[in-house]
């Protein structure tokens, strides 16, 4: 084995070992740890097969190498490097330590920013943008709390999104969605705007991987303020006749947390704790890498509400990614679901920056 490709030993026998527990009783019979299981097999499992074809054509060049006085093996050689090369390359990418977060499902969150029922009308925008993107990567969505403004906007809105079955974390929710956490800025003409003149408004994104194991944030009770109300709908019309909607407040953190979708107290309250956890869980994350003295910096940027990420300019029907400098004028298909390209350059661009940190090291 390659002294490069070291690492990769432990990680063929884990995969092995992993193997073996999916057949176990005891693992299927627990379905969260089959999942996580299942996971890290399929995370496995791509740089296994890596690894074999690289190690095939590390082979086949050595023994041609070893018969290079035969013509016809010297004629392979070439060929048999560009092979080993290729392969050889596309193994160390998948070896790069990835976020460990890439896997997970994930809770989004829209919110209306600067600019009133204009940048509610925005927020709205986006989160209908994410469902479609959803809706093509083949994922299932749930909304889990909105609350609209009054011409049919987002004041806020909460959905969450999940793979079907078990994938390569490349294929994850957060590998994905994770670079969407910011600013996100929108000039056009206000439906409310007679003179037809642009204007420019804001709506922030937080993405959150979601909170799966239970004991992994633990919350207790006595730090809990839970209050309930009437439900509302949009421009503030009463569409519950009880005080079935809950907001939560988690006292040590501040943290406040509002359902309202579900038709019971405590239908609310389990989805508002299913949101909180995974909002704690985020700030630990935060606070974690603040502290920390080598903080990868794809994953600041990612968390960091502050910072506008993207511009979506209607006129010109153009859309601008401020930390890749993509840009594209296909804004009506991209808000229409077709995200995938303006994400692969945040992809590409964390990749490139994972691969270099590797390599000062």
């Amino acid at each position: 084995m390659s002294e490069d490709f070291a690492a990769a030993e432990t990680l063929l026998q884990e995969h092995a070992e992993l193997e073996t527990l999916m057949s176990d009783p005891a693992v299927l019979s627990d379905q969260q740890r089959a999942r996580k299981v299942g996971r890290r097999y399929a995370e496995l499992g791509q740089i296994v097969a890596a690894y074999r074809r690289w190690s095939t054509a590390h082979d086949d060049l050595e023994a041609a190498r070893e018969l290079a006085e035969d013509p016809d093996f010297a004629a392979e050689i070439p060929g048999l490097e560009e092979e080993e090369a290729a392969a050889s390359e596309h193994l160390k990418r998948l070896l790069v330590p990835r976020d460990p977060d890439d896997a997970s499902d994930v809770i989004l969150e829209v919110k209306a920013g600067e600019g009133g029922d204009e940048s509610a009308l925005f927020a709205a925008d986006l989160a209908r943008m994410y469902l479609r993107y959803a809706e093509q990567r083949g994922w299932s969505s749930q909304v889990l709390s909105e609350t609209y403004s009054d011409l049919g906007g987002y004041k806020d809105v909460s959905i969450a999104f999940r793979t079907r079955g078990n994938v390569a974390p490349e294929d994850g929710v957060w590998a994905s969605l994770k670079y969407e956490g910011g600013v996100h800025r929108v000039q056009r003409v206000p439906v409310t705007e007679s003179q037809g003149r642009i204007h420019t408004s804001a709506a922030g994104v937080l993405v959150m991987p979601e909170v799966e194991d239970a004991g992994e944030i633990e919350i207790h009770e006595n730090d809990l303020r839970i209050d309930v109300y009437r439900s509302s709908g949009p421009g503030g019309q009463s569409v519950n006749t009880t005080d079935s909607a809950v907001r939560i407040t988690h006292l040590p953190t501040g943290v406040v947390v509002s359902m309202q979708n579900e038709k019971s107290q405590l239908q609310n309250r389990e989805a508002g704790l299913r949101v909180l956890k995974s909002r704690l869980a985020q700030l630990r994350k935060e606070e974690a890498e603040a502290a920390a003295s080598e903080q990868r910096r794809s994953q600041v940027r990612t968390v960091d509400r502050s910072e506008r990420i993207r511009t979506y300019n209607f006129p010109e029907n153009r859309i601008a990614d401020h930390r890749t400098g993509y840009k594209s004028y296909n804004l009506d298909q991209v808000l229409g679901g077709a995200l995938g390209p303006v994400i692969q350059s945040a992809i590409e661009m964390d990749e490139a920056e994972r691969l270099k940190a590797v390599g000062e090291k």
